[in-house]
């Protein structure tokens, strides 16, 4: 199972972000720091194992499933009731 890890920033990135701020930086230092900000939460990511994964994919394709036969039956008493309310259509 995967670990259930707190989203809270580390402290070194609270503390490059505020520093940052404070300076008064050029605009591609900016992009820079959002960069190293973004690695640093991809460094977070945890992948899920094989057994998780089929799991994930079982429960989507079951929920795809469950919500096609939905707008299907839908899709059918609707045309049902636009032929019964308006008739068929004349030839």
């Amino acid at each position: 199972m995967a670990r259930k890890v707190i989203d809270t920033p580390s402290e070194d990135v609270v503390a490059a972000a505020k520093s940052a701020r404070a300076e008064k930086r050029g605009p591609f230092a900016g992009i820079v720091l959002f960069l190293k900000q973004v690695i640093a939460e991809l460094k977070k990511v945890v992948t899920p194992t094989r057994r998780e994964l089929w799991s994930y994919t079982a429960v989507v394709l079951v929920f795809v499933v469950f919500m096609m036969a939905i707008v299907y039956g839908l899709d059918q008493l609707f045309s049902w009731l636009v032929i019964f309310v308006f008739g068929t259509p004349a030839t």
